[in-house]
């Protein structure tokens, strides 16, 4: 019974870790899509152009766009992947990505 109590708030403190803040969660995100080097390499900027013209969309879902200096190249069509939407929920934060748009 202890070991499993253990094992479980292993596991959540990792899942907090890893979402504790808008750069960690984006680089878990990244790091889960499949691009391990781009996570741990690649830059995080604010990127201010999204967040100025949805603005009031994103303060809606409690969200901000970010960027990546060093964008992973997607295998399939060889675009980049460099903008991501990191959304606050309570504590945590939640990366997905958000298009060249």
């Amino acid at each position: 019974m202890k070991k499993k109590v253990i094992i479980i708030v292993s596991f959540l403190g990792v899942i907090i870790l890893l979402h504790s803040t808008p750069s960690m969660a984006l680089r878990t995100h990244i790091f889960f899509m499949g691009y391990p080097k781009a996570a741990i390499s690649s830059g995080i900027i604010e990127d201010k152009e999204h967040n100025e013209v949805d603005k009031d969309k994103f303060a809606e879902l409690n969200a901000k766009a970010y960027a990546l200096t060093n964008p992973p190249v997607e295998k399939a069509t060889q675009g980049e992947l460099r903008n991501y939407l990191v959304r606050k929920i309570g504590f945590l934060h939640f990366a997905e990505y958000l298009g060249d748009t």
